[in-house]
């Protein structure tokens, strides 16, 4: 009986300790409004995707191989990022390490990421890697210049009311409590630009912004 009560303990701390892992080992990412992406991002390129491949690129500290998925793309614009042409993106292998999936059938993508030492890109699923044509005529256009003009702005995520915003340089972004979704009006419409007494709003419209402008504005 002693034996069947400690082997029952010792299962259930196996199956509690994969749990433990399974968590631990799940991506989780704040969300981020596509300003934002672009303002803390080394690369961010439009890209159609034409092949993948899996990569080994070291091994863990128990001796086995860690895969990547190697992107192979096509880049149409680079809005931010090297001198030279990216013509590869790379990913961690499974979603559980936010590992991007992308469609290889030379699909359009806005992909945001990082630059790494080496010369390579890596995106994860924390960044904003987006199919082009679900974008927003404003988001697309505010990859050319209006993003840029407010990446000294902090933009505050409200995920719960009251939420407010503690300096005149902050948008408060208000897409999940009113909408239920991150990718809501602020996301699609709005940039958070600095005005020229070097407080924040945010900026509605396909025009650019006027040089001094008090408050939001529509196109």
């Amino acid at each position: 009986m002693t034996w069947t009560v400690n082997s029952c303990y010792v299962t259930l701390a196996i199956l509690l300790l994969w749990r433990v892992e399974e968590i631990a080992e799940a991506c989780s990412c704040s969300p981020v409004h596509p300003q934002q992406a672009f303002c803390s991002a080394d690369v961010v390129i439009r890209a159609k995707v034409v092949g993948q491949h899996e990569v080994d690129v070291g091994n863990n500290i128990y001796g086995n191989p860690i895969k990547q998925i190697k992107y192979d793309v096509k880049q149409i614009k680079m809005f931010k990022g090297p001198s030279q042409a990216i013509d590869a993106i790379y990913t961690a292998s499974s979603s559980s390490v936010c590992g991007v999936t992308l469609e290889t059938n030379g699909k359009e993508y806005l992909i945001i990421g990082r630059l790494e030492t080496d010369g390579k890109m890596h995106v994860t699923m924390c960044h904003f890697s987006k199919p082009w044509d679900a974008l927003s005529d404003t988001q697309k256009k505010s990859l050319t210049n209006r993003y840029e003009m407010g990446c000294d702005c902090k933009i505050t995520h409200c995920n719960v009311i009251p939420c407010m915003i503690s300096s005149p340089a902050e948008c408060l972004w208000m897409d999940w409590v009113i909408e239920g979704t991150v990718d809501g009006n602020q996301a699609k419409h709005f940039a958070c630009i600095k005005r020229s007494d070097d407080s924040c709003a945010w900026y509605r419209g396909a025009a650019p912004p006027k040089k001094d402008f008090l408050d939001i504005e529509d196109p």
